[in-house]
């Protein structure tokens, strides 16, 4: 079993990733492998870093063999998917929709059917476009065919679309606890198979 975070912010140390990496140590703490990927580093070492929908089936042409054909790879793999991104005008980053995008292969082999999907978001003010955020990333998922969590579990309360948080994330306890309380539910989920 392995829960996969996209960290879908430019910065691999920034806000964002301090709540994902929240979720995946309480993943962890629920037996859960777990594993966080960076999609601007796969997409920096591609020649056209965005789909061109250049073939119909994705033919994988313009990224076979790099890191991003690596990280679709985990992430059909995956039995959980974790993605995160700081808003970006109300929504998600260009990097994150752009590595989202080229999974059409994904989608045609249902490689993503069914496995268990979660957010986080990242604003600079507390009422800075999260849930706007939130909505795009779980559509993303639904398009794949994925299964949507919050952040509720039976140890705290219902919950919510999935954790948000304010920058700096470091600072910001509540969405560290709701990042933890997420992490923890696509864990036990996944276990139970």
């Amino acid at each position: 079993m392995r829960i996969l975070g996209i960290n879908g912010s430019p910065n691999p140390d920034g806000n964002t990733a301090v709540l994902l990496n929240k979720a995946l140590e309480a993943a962890n703490e629920e037996g859960v492998e777990t594993k966080l990927i960076h999609v601007n580093k796969a997409l920096s070492k591609l020649k056209v870093p965005f789909c061109r929908q250049c073939s119909s089936p994705c033919s994988k042409a313009c990224y076979e063999g790099t890191l991003l054909e690596d990280y679709y790879k985990l992430l059909a793999k995956a039995d959980g998917i974790i993605m995160g991104s700081p808003v970006y005008f109300g929504t998600v980053t260009a990097q994150l929709k752009a590595f989202w995008d080229m999974t059409r292969d994904l989608r045609t082999n249902k490689a993503l059917l069914n496995k268990i999907g979660a957010t986080i978001t990242v604003g600079a003010s507390r009422y800075g476009g999260q849930e706007t955020t939130i909505s795009t990333l779980q559509d993303m998922m639904l398009i794949q065919g994925m299964i949507i969590v919050g952040d509720g579990s039976e140890d705290t309360d219902a919950g919510h679309q999935g954790a948000c948080g304010q920058k700096p994330t470091i600072s910001d306890e509540a969405a560290q606890d709701r990042a933890s309380i997420l992490g923890k539910r696509v864990a036990r989920l996944i276990k139970r198979g």
